[in-house]
């Protein structure tokens, strides 16, 4: 029989939780930020999946591959945190793929 297993976000999310804290790496998972519209806050939310060593945007994925809608996704949460690096981890493809978004 095969021994495949298809993962979620959540479970990608809650390894790299444990991940980081056995490497004792500062991380806040599902950071909130506000967001403006014409310098008026918004009800809405914008949430990084993780917000690392209080500077880095991370965002997971599973995907077939890191599409356009991952890279805007991830300009506006940089935009939005005042932060300039951004990171896409994509778990989806064949094997583990990463991009570096710098605003």
């Amino acid at each position: 029989m095969n021994n495949i297993v298809f993962l979620t976000n959540n479970t990608y999310y809650d390894a790299l939780e444990i991940e980081f804290q056995l490497r004792d790496i500062p991380y806040v998972r599902e950071k909130q930020f506000t967001v403006f519209y014409k310098e008026t806050p918004l009800e809405r939310h914008f949430f990084v999946d993780f917000w690392v060593f209080g500077k880095i945007n991370l965002e997971i994925k599973a995907a077939s591959f890191i599409a356009e809608e991952h890279i805007a996704q991830t300009l506006n949460y940089l935009a939005c945190s005042k932060q300039k690096l951004g990171l896409i981890a994509n778990f989806g493809e064949k094997s583990f793929v990463s991009k570096r978004i710098i605003l």
